[in-house]
């Protein structure tokens, strides 16, 4: 066992406090069964007067008793008496548990004093030493009386426990009398966040809007004295993990200040008027606790545009929740001193009323990191890793262009698992390059049987895809090819390394869509018939061609007209345009596709020798790299630094100074595209 370990002591848990309410429940209902059961099985068989007249003339009576407030009579039989078979079969036949003391009938009278009339005068004539007489009591059992009345008593009881727990303090919103409280977790000096600026990285404009809000609760009169007012609201928008929720907890941590946190899911409840209700109890608290700030995630779920998608005459639950959001947040009576932090990663269908300035007034968008950003957010999270000296933030970052912070950190915890899977010290440089692949491409298939035949067609359309690429002066360059299954359907991959840009030119797409096609070309030249390997890349190309054509204005027959709307607007048709526009955009499309695809057959033609040794070299060692196609078809024809190129030189320079540092375009690993564009051969069919 390790120090560490021994140094932690065990504390056990504190014994969890008995729930009293839910015992006494329990209790009082195995009472009332019980008593109940018992009752029922201890009762007295009901028998007519004729039969008890014979019973009495039997000399088989012991005792009689006259319950003169029930209107009924008590008979027990004499103990010589039950060892009759007719007595013994009667009371056993019931699955009676009887005593033998009694009593053991009972007889329902109409007047007492009738029965004692005619009970004296069939005793009459019975001889002296055979009468029993009789005795007379006042009932007064608890038992009958539960038996017959405990239902109704457990019905008012379990309806008081049930009404006591509504109305008590268990908790806002957590009883049907507490459902339009709010759901909002507190956040303060008692239990303050943990997270600070220093753990956001790669977001230093976000940051920097989001820090002056906090500086501003804590020295408000260094704005105030130049009369400047607090935004009332930030919305932060981004794609999935690219730390909307990280910075909001920073501000939790930095503000000093109540912060109430939750999500757009809970206003939402199956009772009309809850959402509203939940608004405004948030509000109401975040007004006592001023200065404060109110984080609400997701709000997409209850901001999106009203009036649409609703039926005539209905209620919409989710729109009065949203009027309430935007009367609270700034309405004839709004005060100030409550700022709201909102998250969402589908701008385009709130509400435009939600949007506008003195609610959000300022709107932050956060996108994936640079290359910049992301050296940053590798430094942050390689921290409590222990990593090898090969280990290079700088190198990390140009390797993964297009990963958001939430898939870097997944790939430091992934190269830390495949690290500790190895047996090794410290995570090296090429652990971090296999989590990568895990990361993209999924999981490797070794033992996935692939025939020969279908390995043949995987290596020449990879090799495809890599010779289109490398003799491509636009495209992105390729820096790592395999026929490795990995994933679910992906029976190899090719991946590339773009230029981080945010422009792109007609000449530039047709030549990616090249590219894309150079795996089904390939095919076709070399086997004369195709394969359905081609699903993913077909995909890429047509969306391609139809923005080309529909969407950037890039072709000469449609002209200078873009059928996208950015906005998402109220008046928004599937097809705005006419079905012979329709019909023209399908052509030019397809045209597109045509030309693309007969330039990268005669692409490959005139490098089928290339294209033959790098299907052969990968057939061979079934993963190649950026050196190992230099070497088989010589350098790159065109005289263009990358990124990678760029951004690495001054880490090159001092490699040079540090030889024992590898470098991961050797051979020991691989570039990935932006976007993660890695070509995939599906392994589907028809």
């Amino acid at each position: 066992m390790s120090d560490n370990n021994k140094s932690k002591k065990f504390i056990p848990k504190p014994p969890q406090k008995p729930n009293f309410q839910l015992w006494l429940i329990i209790t009082a209902v195995i009472v009332l069964i019980g008593v109940t059961w018992f009752n029922q099985n201890t009762a007295v068989i009901e028998i007519t007067m004729k039969r008890f007249e014979d019973m009495v003339l039997a000399n088989d009576v012991k005792k009689v008793v006259v319950v003169y407030n029930q209107n009924y009579v008590e008979v027990t039989i004499k103990e010589d008496a039950l060892s009759n078979q007719r007595y013994r079969d009667e009371l056993e036949g019931q699955n009676r548990f009887y005593n033998v003391t009694g009593p053991h009938y009972k007889i329902n009278i109409a007047d007492v004093a009738n029965f004692i009339e005619n009970y004296t005068n069939l005793e009459s004539k019975l001889p002296e030493d055979q009468r029993v007489g009789y005795t007379a009591k006042k009932e007064e059992s608890w038992g009958n009386w539960i038996s017959s009345f405990g239902f109704l008593i457990l019905i008012f009881f379990l309806f008081w426990m049930m009404m006591r727990r509504m109305s008590g303090p268990s908790g806002p919103g957590g009883q049907i009398f507490n459902v339009g409280k709010s759901k909002a977790q507190l956040f303060d000096a008692e239990n303050k966040v943990k997270v600070t600026f220093d753990n956001v990285a790669g977001l230093d404009e976000a940051k920097e809007e989001v820090e002056e809000i906090v500086e501003f609760l804590k020295n408000p009169s260094k704005f105030t004295k130049l009369g400047g007012k607090i935004p009332k609201g930030a919305l932060l928008i981004g794609p999935p993990g690219t730390g909307k929720t990280l910075l909001a907890k920073a501000v939790a941590g930095e503000a000093g200040v109540p912060f109430f946190t939750l999500s757009g899911s809970d206003f939402v409840e199956m009772f009309v008027g809850v959402g509203a209700a939940r608004v405004r109890d948030l509000f109401k608290q975040a007004k006592e606790k001023a200065p404060c700030i109110i984080f609400i995630d997701e709000i997409d779920a209850i901001g999106r545009s009203r009036g649409k998608g609703q039926m005539p005459g209905s209620n919409d639950e989710r729109e009065n929740t949203l009027n309430s959001l935007l009367v609270e947040m700034d309405g004839f009576g709004t005060d100030s001193g409550v700022i709201v932090l909102a998250a969402t990663n589908r701008p385009d269908v709130l509400d435009s009323a939600l949007l506008r300035a003195g609610r959000f007034d300022r709107q932050i968008s956060i996108d994936k990191p640079d290359i910049v950003g992301r050296e940053a957010i590798f430094k942050v999270h390689l921290g409590p890793i222990k990593t090898a000296n090969d280990v290079e933030p700088k190198k990390l970052a140009a390797q993964t262009p297009g990963f958001a912070g939430a898939e870097i950190a997944n790939v430091c915890n992934e190269a830390a698992l495949i690290a500790a899977r190895r047996d090794k010290s410290a995570v090296d440089m090429q652990d971090f390059q296999d989590a990568v692949d895990r990361v993209i491409g999924g999981l490797e298939k070794k033992n996935k049987i692939i025939s020969p035949e279908e390995k043949m067609i995987v290596a020449y359309h990879e090799a495809g895809h890599a010779v289109a690429g490398w003799f491509l002066e636009h495209a992105d360059p390729l820096v790592k090819v395999s026929i490795v299954p990995r994933g679910i359907a992906a029976l190899g991959y090719a991946q590339y390394l773009p230029k981080e840009q945010f422009l792109y030119q007609t000449e530039q797409l047709i030549d990616e869509m090249c590219m894309a096609l150079g795996g089904r070309a390939a095919e076709e030249i070399v086997f004369g018939k195709i394969s359905t390997g081609a699903l993913s890349d077909l995909e890429r190309i047509t969306k391609m061609a139809y923005s080309i054509v529909s969407i950037y204005g890039m072709n000469e027959k449609i002209g200078n007209v873009s059928f996208y709307d950015s906005k998402g607007g109220e008046y928004k048709f599937d097809k705005p345009y006419s079905e012979a526009t329709a019909q023209t955009i399908d052509e030019e499309v397809r045209k597109l596709i045509n030309f693309a695809y007969d330039r990268t057959k005669t692409l490959l033609s005139e490098r089928r020798a290339e294209l033959e040794n790098l299907a052969k070299k990968l057939l061979e060692k079934e993963i190649l790299f950026q050196s190992d196609l230099e070497a088989i078809i010589g350098k790159r024809p065109f005289d263009r630094e990358t990124t990678y190129e760029k951004f690495t030189k001054s880490v090159d320079a001092r490699e040079s100074e540090n030889p024992q540092t590898p470098d991961p375009l050797d051979g020991s690993g691989a570039e990935l595209g932006e976007d993660v564009k890695a070509d995939t051969i599906e392994n589907k069919s028809n």
